[in-house]
């Protein structure tokens, strides 16, 4: 890793936080862990698109997990806006 990797803060949305306290524990150590292995610093590794016709949303693809979320560059941050079934995600809503 390069000295230049920014280091940010992970922030759940209330959404977010009620989707992640249906699934099942495992599920949810595993997407949690994705999530500070991938997104905690600047660029991001893992499985990371962003995604067409959003400006600045990302998705981070846990198994058959989806995980969208944004930077906030100006404050070190980054908001996990939703965690979907993969057979959600991509629906139009």
């Amino acid at each position: 890793m390069s000295g230049r990797n920014l280091v940010f803060e992970i922030i759940f949305s209330p959404k977010a936080i009620r989707q992640m306290k249906k699934l099942e524990r495992e599920t949810q150590v595993r997407i949690k862990s994705a999530i500070e292995r991938s997104l905690r610093s600047f660029p991001p590794e893992g499985d990371v698109v962003k995604l067409e016709g959003q400006r600045d949303v990302f998705r981070l693809r846990v198994g058959d997990w989806r995980v969208t979320f944004r930077y906030r560059f100006d404050k070190r941050e980054v908001h996990i806006s939703e965690v979907v079934h993969r057979s959600k995600a991509y629906q139009v809503r």
